[in-house]
């Protein structure tokens, strides 16, 4: 190894670290470690120290620029973010002049047919990638076949396994083995492992590796992988590495073009609060882009879609992805949602959701009468994303009664109670309220009443 990469990667480790383990100097309060580790308590928490760092919250701006109902704490950002103001605003104006006014007109008149660039060029500087490298469409599912479909061709017919983690968000692994199905084992096969020994199996079975496909921040326990050390072990082995970032875009800072990676997908209805359906994106790395066939050949995909040619010729960029008809008032909601990004940068969002997981977690570790939520993400907030797992047998049930009194959390099978914490629109106050309501829900057993013991079909 040259003493030049050795540098450049010494320099790309401190910079990992150095956002991992943020400081939280604008959220000090006791027994928080610098990296969000929580530590023995020596000094209980209180309501005044939750509104000493709410004083101190140099986001807390961003709070008012959402519409959310009053007596409502919503703990559940990580799975549909709330409604923006502008976003609001921007579907009014979409729906009433733009299709109302102007018909089709719109889409030169609004610029409507260049939304799937124009947005995912907002997305780019959210997970470190240079303009012209996403675009915005379809669904995080759709979008991984494509680039499975890619990948696995550009890595040549020598190598079929798509390898990813036991844990990882069942979709993910639902396409593969659609993906699977339809090609057959001989060209697609998914092999799972823990998460734990992902690198033993890249090593041991490189050369017949295709794909590593993993999601940046598990879904159940937050537990974020090392997005850096696995893309480049991953390269050594000559495997092509695709990584969802459905619960890291917008919360988690990732620098795709600085780890090298080659695609990823992400969704925008949770951090990036484009509403409920928002479309997702794509990332793909330029140096693979012109090299690049997916299967979806649709005609926005085409280099000329308006000389409605009979045969099939890509476009040469990212547009290659489109296929059908972009989603215009879903994406324009998605692109006035992500304006809010420009009044704070990715380490702010970060520093505060370190400070919030943290917080909460210490409030509930401090309640004798929440020993029996144990928690099932990472202790040190480092590695961990923007949300808290806890298990317990009655995790359901404590999740509608804590919706039931306004505080919105969710459910993750078999027995997880998560919390989520977008540092855009929650204050330290609220996740002092809301534990304080848990405290009453669980030493009074609400949770035990027959309504909040039907499961209901979203959970």
């Amino acid at each position: 190894m040259s003493s030049t990469t050795s540098h450049l990667q010494s320099e790309q480790a401190a910079k990992r670290q150095a956002i991992a383990d943020v400081q939280t100097s604008n959220y000090v309060f006791p027994n928080s470690a610098p990296n969000g580790e929580h530590t023995h308590a020596t000094e209980k928490l209180n309501k005044s120290h939750a509104l000493g760092l709410d004083k101190h919250d140099p986001i807390a701006h961003l709070i008012k620029q959402f519409e959310i109902p009053s007596n409502t704490i919503y703990l559940d950002g990580n799975s549909l973010g709330p409604l923006p103001i502008s976003a609001k605003k921007a579907a009014m104006d979409v729906v009433e002049k733009q299709w109302g006014e102007d018909l089709i007109t719109s889409w030169n008149k609004h610029a409507w047919i260049d939304l799937p660039t124009t947005v995912g060029d907002k997305i780019a500087p959210l997970i470190g990638a240079e303009k012209g490298q996403v675009i915005c469409c379809d669904s995080i599912s759709v979008n991984l076949f494509k680039l499975l479909a890619s990948a696995l061709q550009l890595n040549g017919s020598q190598r079929h396994i798509v390898l990813s983690q036991e844990d990882n968000f069942p979709t993910d692994l639902y396409m593969v083995e659609g993906l699977q199905q339809m090609l057959g084992t001989q060209q697609c096969s998914l092999l799972t492992c823990d998460a734990d020994e992902l690198e033993t199996v890249i090593v041991e079975k490189g050369s017949e590796i295709s794909v590593l496909m993993l999601t940046h921040v598990n879904f159940r326990s937050g537990k974020i992988h090392d997005m850096q050390k696995l893309t480049q072990l991953a390269h050594e082995q000559g495997v092509l590495v695709i990584w969802d970032l459905a619960h890291s875009a917008g919360a988690v800072p990732v620098d795709l073009d600085s780890c090298k990676v080659d695609f990823a997908v992400g969704c925008g209805y949770k951090y990036l609060n484009g509403g409920p359906g928002a479309p997702a994106f794509i990332y793909a790395a330029k140096r693979h882009i012109a090299k690049l066939k997916q299967p979806l050949t649709g005609w926005m995909g085409h280099a000329n879609p308006f000389t409605f040619d009979p045969s099939y010729s890509p476009d040469m960029g990212i547009k290659k992805f489109l296929s059908g008809t972009p989603s215009v008032i879903s994406m324009a909601v998605l692109s006035a949602a992500l304006d809010l990004f420009e009044r704070v940068n990715m380490t702010q969002i970060r520093e505060k959701s370190v400070a919030m997981t943290t917080f909460y977690q210490q409030l509930i570790a401090q309640a004798p009468s929440l020993s029996e939520l144990v928690l099932a993400s990472p202790n040190k907030a480092s590695i961990r994303g923007s949300q808290l797992a806890y298990k317990h047998p009655h995790a359901y049930a404590l999740c509608q009664a804590l919706i039931a009194q306004g505080i919105i959390a969710d459910f993750r099978a078999p027995d997880i109670l998560r919390f989520g914490f977008s540092p855009s629109f929650l204050s330290f106050e609220q996740l002092f309220d809301s534990v304080e309501k848990l405290k009453v829900i669980v030493e009074s057993e609400q949770y035990k009443e027959p309504e909040f013991n039907r499961k209901n079909a979203v959970t």
